[in-house]
């Protein structure tokens, strides 16, 4: 599952990315309101966590572009804004819940897993194999042919990511903005040195070869009948 958070304060937003990254999402965090707006309106997301009271475009103008474009992904607003007021507007534009803050994590978790259990939200496979390689999101458990694969966070997601994606060309900036959460520079190597990390945990080992380059595109994960 995909969220995108849109959360200007530092310590709130990568507290919460923290914890739902280790409950098996996908998480996605805009620190302003422009970006946030940019993602859910160009990107897809199973829920998004937004922030009301951010410098620059306002939680509840972004609410009202997603539902405008009949997006009706499901928005929980997390503000310090508690009134009556507040939270009968953020209800009144589309939002589907409003937690105020403070709040604790296990609230935020669980009406998150809510939201995805409403209105038709497909549920996303828990367990994703290709070949004799097979993930447990739940679980964070990898393994190939049997055999036990240990990754770093960052390339559990980056392993999801391809998993997920099967067959499509990810190009480096998106595979940056999906795991890094970042816009990295085109002559930067981090997705490359990523790719070649993960490629000697899944790949070297063994002779079907699962993660390919597709050359001045980006990289794909698929059995192809023809090793190059």
């Amino acid at each position: 599952m995909r969220l995108l958070i849109v959360e200007d304060e530092i310590k709130t937003g990568d507290y919460l990315k923290q914890g739902l990254t280790e409950a098996g999402f996908q998480v996605c965090l805009a620190r302003n309101g422009l970006d946030g707006h940019h993602l859910a309106m160009t990107e897809l997301f199973d829920v998004i966590i937004l922030d009301i009271m951010l410098p620059d475009v306002s939680g509840w103008r972004i609410l009202e572009s997603v539902r405008e474009a009949k997006n009706d992904t499901p928005v929980l607003f997390l503000s310090a804004r508690d009134s009556v007021d507040d939270r009968v507007k953020g209800l009144e534009l589309g939002a589907d819940d409003y937690l105020i803050k403070p709040f604790a994590f296990s609230e935020v978790l669980a009406r998150v897993r809510t939201l995805l259990r409403r209105g038709g939200v497909q549920k996303v496979a828990d367990i994703l194999t290709i070949a004799d390689l097979e993930m447990d999101i739940p679980k964070r458990k990898i393994q190939r042919a049997g055999k036990r694969i240990l990754l770093s966070n960052k390339e559990f997601s980056l392993l999801e990511l391809l998993l997920r994606r099967e067959g499509e060309v990810l190009s480096r900036s998106l595979i940056a903005s999906q795991v890094w959460d970042m816009n990295f520079e085109s002559d930067t190597n981090v997705i490359d040195v990523a790719i070649r990390r993960l490629r000697g945990k899944v790949d070297d080992e063994y002779s079907i070869k699962l993660i390919h380059t597709v050359r001045g595109m980006g990289y794909k994960l698929e059995v192809e009948n023809a090793q190059n």
